[in-house]
């Protein structure tokens, strides 16, 4: 313990370095479009809570398999498209992209907008399918 606390105080710049990215990085995540579920997760919320899921691919991927009752609109039109969600402004959301990579972005847009309950898929439809669960197409 002793030594450790000479090298705290030998190498208080890079200690200091340490705990500032760290702050960084939590302040990070927080700032992220909404909660990260797994899905085990977003089935539960869909079944309990009657989520409405968003899928943001463009159309021809959403037509190769989407998940059940997943309405589609495009990450790049999402703005322009915020009247098809209005109704469910107080209602969960989950936000599914295809890595996880747009459903952050997207999420801080409905946040902004008002958009209480919004969740998003983490890993996207790729991880949906490393489960194995089941996609319409």
């Amino acid at each position: 313990m002793a030594l450790f606390l000479e090298f705290l105080a030998q190498q208080w710049m890079l200690v200091a370095a340490i705990a500032v990215v760290g702050f960084l990085l939590i302040n990070h995540e927080s700032r992220r479009g909404g909660t990260a579920l797994s899905p085990q997760q977003v089935i539960n919320k869909v079944n309990k809570e009657q989520a409405m899921v968003v899928d943001l691919r463009d159309s021809a991927e959403f037509n190769k398999g989407h998940i059940v009752d997943a309405i589609n609109i495009p990450h790049a039109k999402l703005k322009d498209q915020l009247q098809m969600l209005e109704s469910h402004r107080e209602k969960p959301l989950v936000l599914v992209c295809k890595m996880g990579q747009h459903s952050s972005a997207s999420g801080k847009l409905l946040a902004a907008e008002g958009f209480t309950a919004v969740n998003r898929l983490s890993g996207g439809i790729m991880e949906w399918q490393n489960m194995q669960l089941p996609l319409v197409k």
